[in-house]
């Protein structure tokens, strides 16, 4: 709550409820600022008996009375209201989503959610297909589970850019792929995904094609890049390979690319960007560092990432964090010091590469060790889904004097990781110092001369990425389910 705020005048309280703004349910902070954006608003606020931790919208069902931690559902007699006009109330909210977030229509053959293990916290094995979340935040939707209602709303509002996993644009091999449920499914014409790109005409779309060896790859893969590349609305594709886990059980039988179907998908994009540089000044299609890394292929330069706008999807991490050069490197040490950069099997070598010249240090002992998922299993090779478990299996005690791990294993903004171990627990077992690296090559030097946390933003998330200000707990699930894939 701000403070001189006009709610603050009218009384408002951390854990009173906004029910209604000109008479209107608010199912989320987008539907919040459209009705504001009218100038003139009434605010009618609830005050439960028992409050949540902080102020919310309105709950249109007794599921969601429970989820916001309330008692009941507010009577009329709890109520109150305060007008506006041309200014914002200064209402802060603990969520950005008043009614629950839309969950998937559909059971992808290479689902991650399907895959993951038991055990972890239940916010990460929520199938989420949210279109706020993807204006919001840029997380992938498919747009199958999508309502005649929220289509019109995406279109009235503007919501613009989404970003959408199209996969495919052969509709035949797109339902075979996805397998969404029927009952799931609000409207028949939402799956069907040239009708909802070319009806979504006038919002910017972001798209994505997660790659799936002979299933929409070769040709497929060259129709689907046409196609996506006639729709004014398409902005780019990221192409990103199949990441599979060892918990597969009853799922449909897939697996990774090999080193020459991943060189065979490169081949082919690389003839479209060439293209589309020539006739649009674009490259428009962007494969991610994983393809690159399997093929065996060198990473564009910083130029062919077009400013890394589909950097959280995992495309032009690395090129990324090797933008920023190595400091100025002492020739020795005050004290001698062995230092373990863990990190997983797939960045292991360029990572080992690009510390290469911190060896001529005197005093300084530097491994890169490449870490086994003991969790995922041995297919998932990204850092991101590193554990404090696989560390555990892959660190001795007091074997060095500083282990740095990937900061993308670290929950969004903390310094816990994904199976809710953190790195003071590490600090005590291993008997040494564990730090988070930075994002960039120059701040992970600086943490390995320094012993010290580098400056600027520890949450894995280059500064293209970062976004200024708070972030709710929503949020903060939402940008670390996004960063999983990235090496």
């Amino acid at each position: 709550m701000e403070a001189g705020s006009a709610a603050a005048k009218a009384g408002v309280r951390p854990g009173d409820v906004l029910m209604r703004v000109n008479g209107e349910a608010v199912t989320d902070v987008l539907a919040y600022r459209h009705l504001l954006s009218q100038g003139k608003a009434t605010l009618e606020i609830a005050r439960p008996k028992e409050a949540p931790r902080a102020m919310t919208g309105v709950a249109t069902t007794m599921q969601d009375h429970h989820r916001l931690q309330l008692s009941a559902p507010p009577s009329l007699e709890d109520t109150f209201t305060f007008d506006v006009e041309w200014e914002d109330p200064g209402l802060e909210f603990e969520e950005v989503l008043f009614d629950g977030i839309h969950l998937c229509a559909n059971k992808c053959d290479f689902c991650y959610v399907h895959q993951m293990p038991r055990g972890f916290r239940k916010s990460l094995y929520i199938m989420d297909d949210d279109y706020r979340l993807s204006f919001l935040y840029g997380s992938f939707v498919t747009l199958t589970n999508l309502s005649e209602g929220d289509i019109n709303r995406i279109l009235d509002e503007n919501l613009s850019p989404l970003y959408v996993s199209v996969h495919t644009a052969n509709q035949d091999l797109r339902k075979d792929m996805m397998k969404w449920w029927k009952l799931k499914v609000k409207d028949e014409q939402a799956v069907q995904i040239r009708g909802m790109i070319e009806r979504l005409e006038s919002i910017d779309l972001y798209t994505q094609i997660v790659l799936v060896p002979e299933r929409n790859d070769g040709e497929n893969l060259d129709d689907t890049v046409d196609y996506l590349s006639s729709r004014p609305n398409v902005i780019s594709a990221a192409v990103v390979p199949i990441g599979l886990t060892s918990h597969r059980t009853n799922l449909p039988d897939v697996r990774t690319f090999n080193k020459e179907e991943a060189r065979d998908s490169l081949r082919r994009l690389n003839i479209w960007r060439k293209k589309f540089l020539t006739e649009r000044g674009t490259r428009f299609v962007f494969p991610s560092d994983e393809l690159y890394l399997l093929a065996g292929e060198p990473l564009p330069s910083e130029e062919e990432y077009e400013g890394f706008p589909m950097l959280e999807n995992g495309v032009g991490m690395i090129r990324d964090f090797l933008t920023e050069a190595l400091p100025e490197l002492p020739a020795a040490l005050p004290e001698p010091r062995k230092v373990i950069l863990a990190t997983g099997t797939l960045f292991a070598e360029s990572l080992d590469l690009a510390v290469e010249p911190l060896r001529a240090i005197e005093g300084l002992t530097l491994e890169v060790r490449s870490i086994t998922n003991k969790t995922f299993g041995p297919a998932t090779t990204v850092a991101g889904l590193l554990t404090g478990r696989c560390f555990r299996h892959a660190i001795k005690t007091a074997e060095a004097d500083l282990l740095i791990v990937p900061p993308t294993t670290l929950r969004y903004g903390t310094e816990l990781m994904l199976d809710d171990v953190s790195l003071g627990e590490l600090r005590q077992e291993f008997r040494m110092d564990v730090r988070a690296g930075g994002a960039t090559l120059g701040e992970l030097a600086r943490v390995i001369l320094d012993g010290a946390q580098s400056s600027g933003h520890q949450w894995g998330m280059s500064a293209h990425a970062v976004k200024d200000g708070g972030h709710t707990p929503l949020e903060i699930e939402v940008a670390e389910r996004g960063m999983r894939g990235q090496a």
